[in-house]
């Protein structure tokens, strides 16, 4: 994934920006929607959208504290498609690696 000052690459990517925004939070849960929307390369709008999704879904929660969001994630929330329901958030997330 491409890092804060690095634009992501232009054309497909093999993730989602779903699971893109989820690297994000998995790596820094105080992070902002702005920042996430800069280190994946969509529009804060898209990174709310898929944040409200994600939450409504189960797969996140989020507090807020103060005036800022903390994300957790549900790494036991098993992936949605047929392919891969056999797996869970956390899997994915440990195939990709946090750091």
């Amino acid at each position: 994934m491409a890092s804060p000052s690095t634009p992501p690459p232009a054309g497909w990517t093999f993730l989602t920006n779903h699971t893109h925004v989820l690297v994000c939070l998995a790596q820094n849960e105080d992070i902002t929607l702005r920042e996430v929307a800069q280190q994946v390369g969509i529009t804060e709008r898209a990174v709310h959208a898929i944040v409200t999704a994600l939450e409504e879904e189960g797969v996140l929660t989020r507090t807020r504290e103060g005036q800022r969001n903390r994300y957790k994630l549900n790494r036991s929330y098993r992936l949605r498609h047929p392919l891969e329901s056999h797996r869970k958030v956390g899997d994915l997330l440990d195939l990709i690696g946090k750091e």
